[in-house]
């Protein structure tokens, strides 16, 4: 059960609370005094913890998870550890939403932190600090010597920020841990909420999300771009990767190292790129993909299956390059 220092955790709940609370009504034998602790991602769960799985795509993960209870389908069961106990319902989704609440009731909301200070009134705490004009800094928040935080920024409390980091104007970071020699550029906001809600009916219900951002060394994010945090699992952007402008980055991406990623691109939620991917202006990738290493993506492309490594496409959608130019010639 990692600790999540950015959110008010509630809990333990006996597991009957939470089942009631999502509306399940299978039984279960000798579970009575059964405490869940946390809710946690498929690899971080433990066996105090409640986790889910609504894809196939995640088995190898899923088979090996420790968490004691698992949200899921009947048709999906057979990828859990026997030892996990199984919820079969109907919309894994709205389950997930209902007892993740039940433990993270704030992160559905990003609601203003309360605990910001002028920087002028902190300069003893960070003193190898370079800070602009009107910087609001929350609580234990941590800056590393000889890093800059340009006019006009928000950071809140518990995020961290590595050494010689140069933040511009006007940029908001929460729920983040960011480490050395990054470069985050004017108007960026980092860890903030993703787009993360189900329909029901004639309603949309927020889910909460509890993940973080994680910015490797050297990682550079252009002006006005958007990096959400993870909703149960992190958002990675790895070692030496580059940013253009106006990119979004979507809840529970995770980015290798060395990659180019140029302007205005968009990546859904949950893919994953290996390393030394380069992906041209406007390009979009859709959620749940995987790109592997050393691929290289068009500007424009719309990305909807999964890239295995050292493959160049382009269009819409997405083909092998050699394909795409076939195409072009035979109009």
């Amino acid at each position: 059960m990692p600790e999540n220092v950015f959110f008010e955790r509630k809990g333990p709940f006996p597991l009957k609370e939470i089942l009631n609370t999502i509306g399940y009504n299978g039984e279960f034998k000798n579970l009575d005094n059964l405490k869940i602790y946390g809710f946690e991602s498929l690899n971080n769960a433990c066996e105090k913890d409640m986790t889910f799985l609504n894809s196939s795509k995640y088995q190898n993960i899923s088979l090996k998870t420790n968490a004691a209870v698992c949200i899921t389908t009947p048709n999906l069961s057979k990828f859990l550890p026997e030892k996990c106990i199984k919820l079969n319902v109907k919309n894994v989704l709205f389950a997930v939403t209902k007892a993740s609440k039940m433990f993270f009731p704030t992160a559905d909301i990003d609601y203003p932190d309360k605990n910001l200070s002028s920087s002028s009134e902190l300069l003893k705490l960070y003193p190898k600090v370079y800070f602009g004009k009107n910087v609001l800094i929350g609580k234990n928040v941590k800056i590393g010597i000889n890093s800059s935080i340009g006019s006009n920024c928000i950071i809140e409390s518990n995020v961290t920020i590595g050494e010689k980091c140069f933040i511009g104007s006007f940029v908001t970071i929460k729920n983040s841990i960011i480490h050395n020699n990054v470069n985050i550029q004017d108007g960026s906001k980092v860890g903030v909420k993703g787009f993360g809600f189900l329909p029901i009916k004639n309603k949309n219900l927020r889910s909460p999300h509890i993940g973080k951002v994680i910015l490797k060394d050297g990682v550079e994010i252009g002006a006005n771009s958007t990096i959400d945090r993870g909703s149960i699992a992190d958002t990675i952007i790895g070692t030496n990767t580059f940013l253009d402008n106006q990119v979004h980055v979507a809840h529970n991406v995770q980015i290798g190292d060395n990659c180019m990623i140029a302007g205005q691109v968009g990546f859904a939620g949950s893919s994953t790129l290996g390393d030394n991917v380069v992906i041209g202006g406007q390009a979009g990738i859709s959620g749940h993909l995987k790109i592997g290493n050393n691929v290289k993506i068009g500007g424009g492309s719309g990305v909807v299956s999964d890239i295995p490594d050292n493959k160049s496409v382009m269009g819409y959608p997405a083909v092998s390059l050699k394909d795409f130019v076939k195409k072009r010639k035979n109009k």
